[in-house]
C-alpha cells in the first residue's frame, strides 16, 4: 500500500504548502485505499468521493496560486456519520435517518471546508452513538483494526478504525460518555474530548446536551492539536464557549519538566479493578513521564461509581428525551441494543434528573479543588481488553468497567494516548486530563509522553477483504462503494 496512507496531518500540510504533495495526488491515494480495504474493516458508510475530489483540485488550485489557508488546506478527513454534511443523509447508521437529507453543513464541517480541507466522507457508529455492534443495522458494524474478531470501540468506532487503518489521517467524533477515548484505547490511536464548549455541536445529532462533546481522532498528538484548532470556535452552539479558542499548539515540544502531575489511582486499583494488561501500561507510562521530568503524585477523587453514576443518570434522561417520540411511535425500527439503552431513560424520575445535575456541581468543584495544586492528571481509559464483537453481554459489561465519564462528568479536556501492546498485539492506553480550556497543556504531555515512547508510530497489519464480506452499502442501502 501507498506510503502516503500513514503520512500525518502534518506531514501531508508541509508538503503540500511547500507545493511537493499535490492534495489530488494524496486525496486519489486515499480513496483507492478505501476502496480497497474498507469492505474488510467497514469503517465508512459513506464516501463522499465527488466532493473530496473537487475539494482537494481547488485546495490545489489555490495553493499553487500563493492562497495557502493553514495547516489543514489540501488534507484529507473524514467525520462520524452524525454531522450533517449538506445534500447527504445524517444516518446515525439507523434506519430511522434512511430518508433524511441534510440541507446544510454542521458547524464544524463547515469550518474545515472553510479551512481548505478534503471530506472524504461519513463513517461508522453505534446507532445514535449510544446502541452498539449488531447485525440489525444497514450497515455492517466497523472491525477492530488489530483483530476483526474484536469490539473496535464506540461510539465513533468507524472513525478510530479509518485513522488506525490509514484511510483517513484525522476524523471527527463525538463523545458523551467517552465515545471518542473508547476507539482510540481500543484502535491504538489519540484521541481528545476537549472541554465542554470547546466545538461547536451544531448540526451534529445529539445524544445528552449537557454531555456531548465534539473532537478529533488522530494518529499523532500534533496531528490532534492540528485539527482541533481547525475545528473550535462558534456561537451557533448556545452551550459554546464564549472565548476565543487557545492555540493548542504552544506548547507541544516543551516536554513535561517540572509539571506536577496528578495519578488517580484508585479509579482503576480499587473502585474497579483493571486487568493486568491495562494497569501495567499505565504504571510504564508513569515511570516514563517521570524520566522525563514530570513531578508525579497520587490523588483521591470521590469513588469511580459516583462519577459514573451521576453520567449515567443525565445521559440516559436526556438521550430518552431526544428519543421519546420515536421510541413511541416506531419501537421496530431501533436495533433491540439500542432500545435497551433508550428505554431506561423514561423511568428516571425528574428528581433524580435534578439529583444528578447538583452532584454534578458537587463533583465538577472537587475535581477543579484537586486541579489547583496540578498541571494534568492521568488514569486508565478502559478497564478490559477489546472482547469480541459478537459477544454482546461482555461488550456491555466493558462498557460500565471504564473511566471516562468523570471527565464528561467534569467537562474538561481528556485525551487517549497509547501505552503500549500486549503480548498478542494489542493496543493498551491512558487518559491524560487538565483543567478546563487548558488543552495546550494536556497536549502538551501528550506529545512529550507519545514522543518518547514512539507507540504512536505503530500501525495495524493491512487485512485485504474476506471473501464473505459485503462491500459498503450507500445511505439507500444500495451496495456502492462510492455517492456524490
Amino acid at each position: 500500500m501507498s506510503e502516503l496512507a500513514y503520512m500525518t496531518i502534518a506531514e501531508a500540510s508541509r508538503l503540500i504548502r511547500a507545493k511537493k504533495l499535490s492534495p489530488v495526488e494524496l486525496t486519489e491515494e486515499l480513496l483507492a485505499r478505501i476502496a480497497a480495504i474498507d469492505c474488510t474493516y467497514h469503517a465508512f458508510i459513506l464516501v463522499t468521493s465527488d466532493v473530496a475530489r473537487r475539494q482537494a483540485k481547488a485546495a490545489e488550485a489555490e495553493i499553487m496560486g500563493g492562497n495557502w489557508r493553514g495547516p489543514m488546506h489540501g488534507v484529507p478527513y473524514a467525520v462520524k456519520d452524525m454531522f450533517d454534511v449538506a445534500g447527504t443523509a445524517t444516518s446515525c447508521h439507523s434506519r430511522l435517518r434512511m430518508g433524511h437529507r441534510a440541507v446544510s453543513d454542521a458547524t464544524v464541517v463547515a469550518r474545515l471546508a472553510e479551512a481548505g480541507a478534503v471530506l472524504l466522507g461519513k463513517l461508522a457508529l453505534h446507532e445514535f452513538a449510544t446502541g452498539g455492534p449488531t447485525l440489525e443495522l444497514p450497515w455492517p458494524a466497523a472491525r477492530n483494526p488489530w483483530d476483526l474478531d474484536l469490539h473496535p470501540g464506540g461510539s465513533s468506532s468507524g472513525s478510530g478504525v479509518a485513522v488506525a487503518t490509514g484511510m483517513a489521517p484525522g476524523a471527527l467524533g463525538t463523545d458523551t460518555g467517552g465515545s471518542i477515548r473508547n476507539p482510540a484505547t481500543c484502535c491504538g490511536v489519540v484521541g481528545m474530548k476537549p472541554t465542554y464548549g470547546t466545538v461547536s455541536r451544531a448540526g451534529v445529532f445529539p445524544l445528552a446536551f449537557s454531555l456531548d462533546h465534539v473532537g478529533p481522532l488522530t494518529r499523532t498528538v500534533e496531528d490532534n492539536a492540528i485539527l482541533l484548532q481547525a475545528m473550535a470556535g462558534d456561537s451557533a452552539d448556545p452551550a459554546s464557549a464564549q472565548r476565543q479558542p487557545a492555540d493548542f499548539l504552544a506548547a507541544i515540544g516543551r516536554g513535561v519538566q517540572g509539571l506536577k502531575i496528578g495519578v488517580i489511582e484508585h479509579f482503576y486499583a480499587t473502585d474497579m479493578i483493571a486487568v493486568a494488561e491495562q494497569s501495567a501500561g499505565i504504571a510504564a507510562a508513569i515511570d516514563v513521564l517521570r524520566r522525563l521530568g514530570a513531578e508525579i503524585q497520587t490523588v483521591r477523587l470521590s469513588p469511580l461509581q459516583r462519577y459514573t453514576e451521576c453520567g449515567r443518570t443525565i445521559q440516559m434522561s436526556e438521550a430518552y428525551a431526544i428519543h421519546e417520540r420515536d421510541l413511541q411511535e416506531r419501537p421496530e425500527d431501533y436495533a433491540a441494543i439500542t432500545r435497551s439503552k433508550l428505554l431506561p431513560g423514561a423511568f428516571i424520575a425528574a428528581a433524580d434528573y435534578v439529583k444528578a445535575q447538583q452532584l454534578r456541581r458537587m463533583l465538577c468543584a472537587e475535581f477543579g479543588e484537586v486541579m489547583r495544586s496540578l498541571d494534568a492528571v492521568v488514569t486508565l481509559s478502559s478497564l478490559d481488553m477489546p472482547c469480541r464483537i459478537d459477544d454482546a453481554e461482555t461488550i456491555a459489561k466493558t462498557y460500565e468497567r471504564q473511566v471516562r465519564m468523570p471527565f464528561n462528568v467534569t467537562g474538561t479536556p481528556a485525551i487517549a494516548v497509547p501505552t503500549g501492546f500486549t503480548a498478542t498485539g494489542l493496543p493498551t492506553a491512558m487518559q491524560i486530563a487538565g483543567r478546563a480550556f487548558e488543552e495546550s497543556v494536556v497536549y502538551r504531555i501528550a506529545h512529550a509522553y507519545c514522543d518518547a515512547t514512539g507507540f504512536c508510530d505503530r500501525h495495524p497489519p493491512v487485512r485485504l477483504p474476506r471473501r464473505e464480506t459485503a462491500p459498503v452499502a450507500d445511505q439507500a442501502g444500495l451496495p456502492v462503494q462510492q455517492l456524490s
